[in-house]
């Protein structure tokens, strides 16, 4: 993912929560933060059971954005 790219995506990420936000499990900046501090710490698990093979060693636009995207429904 380029970094136009992710820009596109942070933009429909904002949009998707304006317009759907009953389906976003962390509405508030705390929970989101929170939640995103979670995710963080297993997001190694999803990459492996979608067989991904990512190293997190090495964070790029693309992990970031699927940390975003995640956090936004992780509890």
């Amino acid at each position: 993912m380029t970094k136009q790219e992710f820009i596109l995506f942070t933009e429909n990420l904002r949009t998707d929560f304006i317009e759907n936000k009953e389906r976003w499990e962390n509405k508030t900046i705390e929970d989101y933060l929170e939640a995103m501090s979670s995710y963080v710490e297993d997001i190694d698990g999803y990459y492996k059971n979608t067989n991904q093979n990512i190293n997190l060693e090495m964070v790029n636009w693309k992990v970031f954005s699927d940390i975003l995207k995640g956090s936004s429904i992780y509890e």
